[in-house]
């Protein structure tokens, strides 16, 4: 007999109705026990139990599971799941005198030391490299947490170190700023009065890069800085830099000299690291947090790049909106999640402005972001008294706003943003700077260069002139002025543009005092001018003529050269080589660098065999060395440095195969549907149901899940070592094709009607849908980093291939490529193989939107794909299997030096009749 509950009221609460509901469900059941449903549910008699008491609104795989149980149908539930979440997450406001024990965007301090968890371990690191170094550089991506761990890492471990090695005497801590030896030349020197060492952190190092613009200025920090190295010095130096402006460092011989052994790498937390972060705070603050968002949490940040600012921003709105000394996931999903709670945080700020506050704060936004100039876009900490746009009162609102949202920070008269993830977690800010980008690149400049005229006493010399000023006038016409330039900004406009009128007037002046002479002075030298200008006329356009004239011989020339060069490669490659060299050199037209970077890469490529019967599809593993080909003849496995191969399976396959990344598991394409073969055993392990055939086939990256688009039939996902089918993708487009995220969280597929993503847990469409109304859906392949998608339109209609934001939706790059026919993308995501009709197969760029250089095949292809480190290229066409080396020159002097190496003869005099007449016979490769 069931045990009878406390009643309850379903008007009392979206918490109660949903458990009024449950209760439902089980008594249209017969009422079964909690130790019955138990056994039926996975979960505790205790937990299911607590499900339907209506105290607080259960997870959703425990409602789920509860009804389920029951034996219920599981429609509708989860959105009502949902919907009682939404309503029941009502925010807990926070006393005055309770302090939150997460930081969100904000950093944290050396307070904060008792809240600051999961980085023990790299702390100690570093406080070991400072101990025996004098210089110590401390570098990750952007979101990694290194300012935290500085501020509440490294100086709370320093000013309790008192060791002989390391005996702190001061402790100092600056940001580089615009100008960082005159800000901070006091800092920068010892105190002389102590026996033990100042130790100086300098945070944010990039801002010496994105923020001082004056390289004397900016020479001279580094001297300072690197001067600790001295032996005598009485300084230890710390700097942290973002990953990707290592390169800048690089640039400094002695700065690059002084991070060899002294680099700490900030990587991604580990999973107990995590834990600890997430629980630790909550914990210290006499908290609970529950197991299901810990491992929610865990789940979704764990080896995700910059996950910290958005961790810790979700948890500090989870405990804003905790039920009694709980955080609760319902309050989770309440924010928006990890990836959606800075944007929901960010809107209901925004929502809350006027509508006149609304421009002020999209305007105060960005002058607090340096647009990137192929870097990402950085913070720029600036004045207070810089931001005194618009209506007064208006100003000091949306900064108090700001600030009591956590979007932005007010640290002594300093405005910043609290976390450059805003940037890019904020679809409206993120579109904000897309807009504007241009304008903001002319801004920082119309702002420094305010700033130095107001230092030289406004001199006029400083002043705008030219192209300069009539950009800046442009981007800021004068009604625009007051709510978006500063008074100094305004004045140095206005100061610039009246010393142009002056300078006018006065040219008009001079000008008629000119044309007075100048009429005596013209009429008596007319006849003389007027002669020695036809004269020089007439002799410049028959000069010009020629030249012309010539130029065209030469270009043409070049060009029929390099296309008979290119159609050459193929059947006789030293023939084609030769005639590559002629066409550079008749002019170095784009055709004839194309032609000599293929005639070089045909030195940069071996075949793999020798079948000369069927077509070629390629597939590699995790392993490089490891290649796997279809013939007529069956399924080979190749170690690709031996050439060894051995047959793994004998009948002959319909289409595709697949090899999973461990490289266990083998799928191949036959008539009676998609066969997995067990690689070490070479035996079919299943067999799967592929409709009328099989479109695409790809493996998740742990290689246990398979997905199959087949022809008129859904998307599937099948489990690779039992064959059991997982879940089906509801979807009514003809898929031509998939693509598993490098996390495997996400499955892409492409159809006619454009490019979907998918949740492989839920099966579920994401809300982004690429390119929903163009044909791109043949070729898909995600970025390393799980943010992009890229992305081509079909077989012989395809002209051109796009780079798409996989949260936003944007497109972010475009490349030209016509009569496309097979393509592949490096593991990096960096190049883009594309191969024509003809069998050439071009490299492109996927940064710079260029062809790198294109390889001439002597057969038709039918399958590219790289090798897992990216430094070879497979190609499958109907003669063989070649494998080509991905670094390839790609200077006209490195390729004309490789094919001078590897061509040891002279064009005939038949041969210069046939392809260069009229041209004087002479050597075509260099000697060597």
């Amino acid at each position: 007999m069931a045990r009878r509950e406390k009643p309850l009221d379903p008007d009392a609460g979206p918490v109660q109705a949903f458990a009024v509901a449950l209760r439902e469900a089980r008594r249209e059941a017969g009422q079964p026990t909690y130790r019955a449903l138990a056994q039926k549910a996975g979960y505790s008699a205790s937990t299911l139990s607590e499900a339907a008491a209506g105290e607080r609104l259960p997870s959703l795989p425990v409602a789920l599971a509860y009804v389920a149980a029951c034996g219920a149908a599981s429609d509708g539930w989860e959105d009502r799941w949902r919907a009682a979440a939404v309503a029941g997450a009502v925010s807990a406001p926070v006393d005055d005198a309770t302090e939150a024990p997460y930081r969100g965007l904000a950093r944290y301090e050396t307070g904060d030391a008792a809240v600051f968890f999961g980085r023990d371990q790299l702390t100690g690191a570093l406080l070991e490299l400072v101990r025996e170094h004098r210089f110590t550089a401390l570098s990750g991506p952007s979101g990694s947490g290194k300012t935290s761990l500085l501020r509440a890492g490294l100086l709370p471990a320093l000013q309790h170190e008192n060791t002989l090695e390391l005996r702190p005497a001061a402790l100092r801590i600056l940001t580089p700023g615009p100008r960082p030896v005159h800000i901070h030349a006091t800092a920068l020197s010892a105190r002389e009065d102590t026996a033990g060492d100042t130790v100086i952190v300098v945070d944010q190092f990039e801002e010496l890069f994105t923020l001082c613009t004056d390289v004397s200025e900016r020479t001279e920090f580094l001297r300072r800085l690197l001067a600790a190295r001295e032996p005598d010095s009485r300084l230890r130096v710390v700097i942290a830099v973002r990953a990707d402006f290592l390169g800048r460092c690089a640039d400094h011989p002695e700065l690059a000299a002084a991070l060899r052994g002294t680099l700490l790498l900030v990587g991604p937390m580990s999973r107990d690291e995590l834990r600890q972060t997430i629980t630790g705070p909550a914990q210290a603050a006499g908290l609970m947090v529950e197991r299901s968002l810990t491992a929610r949490l865990l789940a979704e940040a764990e080896g995700q790049p910059g996950a910290l600012p958005l961790l810790s921003h979700a948890l500090l709105e989870t405990w804003r909106r905790r039920q009694g000394r709980t955080l609760t996931e319902v309050a989770y999903e309440s924010t928006g999640g990890l990836h959606g709670s800075i944007a929901r945080t960010a809107e209901d700020c925004y929502a809350g402005l006027t509508s006149d506050q609304t421009g002020l704060a999209r305007t105060i936004l960005l002058r607090l972001i340096t647009p990137g100039d192929g870097t990402p876009d950085t913070r720029c900490p600036t004045p207070h008294a810089q931001l005194g746009l618009g209506a007064p009162a208006d100003t000091a609102a949306v900064l108090e706003r700001l600030t009591r949202a956590r979007l932005i920070t007010v640290d002594d008269g300093v405005v910043d943003l609290a976390h450059e993830a805003l940037i890019t977690a904020w679809p409206r800010l993120d579109g904000w700077l897309d807009t504007d980008r241009d304008r903001l690149r002319i801004h920082r400049r119309l702002t420094d260069a305010a700033i130095a005229w107001h230092d030289l006493h406004r001199d006029p010399g400083a002043l705008y002139r030219g192209a300069l000023l009539t950009a800046a006038e442009d981007a800021f016409p004068p009604a625009d002025r007051p709510c978006e330039l500063t008074d100094l900004e305004r004045d140095f406009l206005t100061a610039g543009t009246t010393a142009r009128h002056r300078e006018q007037r006065i040219a008009v002046r001079m000008a008629r005092r000119q044309r007075r002479f100048g009429v005596v002075l013209s009429a008596l030298l007319a006849v003389v001018v007027v002669a020695g200008l036809l004269a020089w006329q007439q002799h410049r356009r028959s000069e010009e003529e020629g030249r012309r004239s010539t130029l065209l011989e030469q270009t043409a020339l070049s060009r029929k050269l390099a296309a008979k060069a290119t159609a050459l490669l193929r059947t006789d490659a030293e023939l084609g080589s030769l005639l590559a060299l002629h066409a550079y050199r008749a002019y170095p037209t784009t055709d004839a660098v194309m032609s000599l970077r293929a005639a070089a890469a045909l030195r940069h490529q071996h075949r793999l065999t020798k079948h000369r019967d069927g077509y070629f599809e390629v597939a590699y593993g995790r392993d490089a060395n490891t290649l796997v080909t279809l013939d007529s003849q069956g399924v080979r496995l190749w170690h690709e440095r031996s050439g060894e191969s051995r047959v793994v399976v004998k009948s002959r396959a319909a289409g595709r195969i697949r090899l999973s990344p461990d490289g266990r598991t083998l799928a191949v394409e036959e008539r009676s549907g998609l066969q997995l073969w067990d690689v070490a055993t070479r035996s079919i392990r299943t067999t799967l149901d592929a409709g009328k055939g099989v479109v695409d086939v790809a493996f998740s990256p742990d290689g246990r899940t398979v997905a199959i688009a087949g022809y008129e039939s859904p998307t599937r996902l099948w489990d690779a070592a039992t064959g059991d089918l997982r879940a089906t993708l509801t979807d009514k487009n003809e898929i031509w094709s998939v693509a598993f995220s490098p996390d495997g969280r996400v499955l892409a597929t492409g159809s006619d009607k454009g490019i979907r993503l998918w949740d492989t847990t839920t099966a579920k469409a994401r809300a982004v849908t690429l390119a929903d109304d163009t044909k791109f859906g043949l070729y898909l392949a995600f970025s390393p980093d799980n943010s992009r998608v890229l992305a081509a339109m079909g077989i012989n209609d395809a002209d051109h291939v796009q780079l798409w934001d996989v949260t936003t939706g944007r497109t972010r790059a475009r490349l030209d490529a016509d009569d496309s026919a097979y393509m592949a993308f490096s593991p990096d995501g960096r190049i883009l193989a594309v191969s024509n009709d003809d069998g050439q197969i071009f490299l492109w760029d996927t940064a710079t939107g260029r062809p790198r250089t294109v390889l001439t095949d002597r057969g038709s292809v039918y399958a590219l794909m790289f090798s897992p480190d990216g430094r070879s290229l497979a190609v499958g066409t109907d003669t063989a299997v070649r494998l080509w080396d991905t670094d390839l020159p790609t200077e006209p002097g490195d390729a004309i030096r490789t094919i001078c190496r590897a061509v040891r003869r002279d064009l005939t005099s038949e041969q210069y009749s046939t392809y260069l007449p009229g041209q004087p016979h002479h050597r075509a490769c260099a000697s060597g």
